[in-house]
């Protein structure tokens, strides 16, 4: 397959990489390196985007920002702009894309564990996530020409513990090698409109 792999060089991005890459041809992108640059919270950079990758078979989403802190001192520019950036972002590739995968292809979208467990400080990431699965799920039930979405859920990854482990106390951490296999089960499997998740 031909896949397009947003959000590559990030912690999920490159346990995704590491699981495709051996299989597939990979295309990779991101804000400040990789195959092709985009900004997903421009949909004329993802329109770009998709014109410089071709043809595709898949796209995976590892990209996307939310704003941490305490609810009270939260601007609503602040709590936009992770609505902006992880959720908007994703939209933004699905919308643009859906023209440019093949028949029978799939998007791969990147929520999180915080969807269904809140966090302290983190009430506009489980916002942002828990729109993500509410996306996916019903974009599924539209999509043309057999093309499938399904998101990712995962929870902690060990390699992210030195920088989000204080606020994910009590929380097992996860391998993103098994992770990335996740990603891989979403894009050459059947599923459509599911939530993986991986949570310990």
């Amino acid at each position: 397959m031909r896949i397009l792999l947003v959000g590559a060089s990030g912690t999920v991005g490159t346990a995704v990489a590491g699981a495709l890459a051996p299989h597939h041809e990979l295309i990779r992108a991101g804000r400040h390196s990789g195959d092709v640059r985009v900004d997903l919270t421009d949909i004329a950079s993802v329109e770009r985007m998709y014109q410089e990758a071709g043809a595709l078979d898949a796209v995976v989403t590892t990209a996307g920002h939310v704003h941490f802190g305490m609810l009270e001192e939260t601007t609503p520019e602040q709590f936009m702009s992770g609505l902006q950036d992880k959720l908007m972002g994703q939209v933004n590739v699905v919308m643009a894309g859906i023209k440019h995968l093949r028949d029978g292809g799939s998007f791969t979208l990147t929520s999180g564990i915080t969807a269904a467990e809140p966090i302290r400080l983190g009430t506009n990431a489980t916002t942002v996530n828990a729109a993500i699965e509410g996306f996916v799920r019903a974009a599924a039930t539209e999509l043309p020409r057999g093309l499938r979405i399904n998101a990712v859920s995962a929870t902690l990854l060990t390699e992210s513990l030195d920088s989000f482990g204080p606020y994910f106390p009590g929380f097992e951490a996860v391998p993103g090698e098994r992770v990335g296999q996740v990603y891989r089960r979403s894009v050459e499997g059947v599923g459509t409109g599911r939530v993986y998740t991986i949570w310990q």
